[in-house]
């Protein structure tokens, strides 16, 4: 059931940079040096415009999950 003022989740919803950082807490500063790494989350080019699905960027969340620092690998 679906509380009124609880967006329903879309995984193919596309948001900015600034709508990822306000969503998930993950800076637009970090997402543009991710982005020229290539280590960050996967992201959609439209001409000069850049967006995020939401799915992706929690998949990537949960790829990134560890349960101590000792669990920490280079990705």
């Amino acid at each position: 059931m679906h509380n009124l003022l609880t967006p329903t989740y879309n995984p193919d919803k596309l948001i900015t940079r600034d709508q990822v950082q306000e969503k998930f807490g993950l800076s637009r500063r970090y997402l543009e040096i991710a982005a020229v790494r290539g280590d960050g989350p996967p992201m959609i080019k439209l001409g000069r415009s850049v967006r995020y699905r939401t799915g992706d960027i929690r998949d990537w969340i949960e790829a990134h999950k560890v349960h101590s620092t000792k669990d920490q690998r280079s990705k």
